[in-house]
């Protein structure tokens, strides 16, 4: 990966908190493969890439690291983080837990008119599935609004987390052929279970989702 641009081309970073600023950039760098899982982040050319010092790229990797999203290793400095297929199995399955329960607790308390923004935001992922990035981007908004919907931030916070890392990932399940179709099919069943009110077949339903998304990885642990 090459990181040399024109100076005037670079990044533009306001001064206030310029590390976050940094971290974003790197963040997004990530989860559009511009740096690849197990890559070596080379810190040299990054800050002559952005015009920037070493210490607020030091914090940068240093959030990242917090995040998951980078390995700091002793001596050889701070690698893109690689998941191993058993980090994506039981990324998987505890998301499978917290979001049935979660979309349980939707289909029982929510009022109609949380519903009904619920269900605009699946129509929106109707529209997108021609257009994977498109589709990505309001699935994760599908998710994280059922979860703000049920109120319990505290899952709210571990699952936002861990759904970031999933980034690492997530492109190899809804890869494989037919496998985003699959996944809007189990979003239409998921939403006709919340909005006639049935908690069971809501939380039945988010398990299969993810249990399906992990067969799709590939990964068999």
């Amino acid at each position: 990966m090459s990181l040399s641009s024109p100076q005037n081309d670079r990044p533009q970073f306001a001064t206030r908190a310029l590390y976050q600023d940094v971290a974003e950039h790197l963040r997004q760098q990530i989860f559009s493969r511009q740096l690849e899982p197990g890559e070596w982040v080379d810190e040299l050319k990054l800050c002559k890439a952005l015009g920037i010092s070493r210490t607020p790229l030091r914090e940068a990797l240093k959030v990242l690291a917090a995040e998951g999203l980078v390995t700091m290793k002793v001596r050889r400095g701070a690698y893109v983080t690689e998941m191993s297929e058993r980090d994506v199995s039981e990324a998987y399955r505890i998301l499978a837990l917290l979001e049935s329960d979660s979309a349980a607790q939707v289909a029982r308390q929510a009022s109609d008119a949380q519903l009904t923004e619920l269900r605009a935001l699946h129509e929106e992922l109707e529209r997108q599935v021609a257009t994977r990035e498109a589709f990505f981007a309001a699935n994760e908004r599908f998710h994280m609004r059922l979860l703000e919907l049920e109120g319990n931030r505290w899952r709210q916070q571990f699952v936002m987390e861990l759904r970031r890392v999933m980034k690492l990932n997530r492109h190899h399940s809804l890869f494989r052929e037919g496998r985003l179709e699959e996944s809007l099919a189990e979003h239409r069943a998921l939403m006709q279970a919340v909005l006639a009110r049935d908690a069971d077949a809501a939380a039945r339903l988010m398990r299969a989702h993810f249990e399906n998304g992990l067969r799709a990885t590939g990964a068999t642990v």
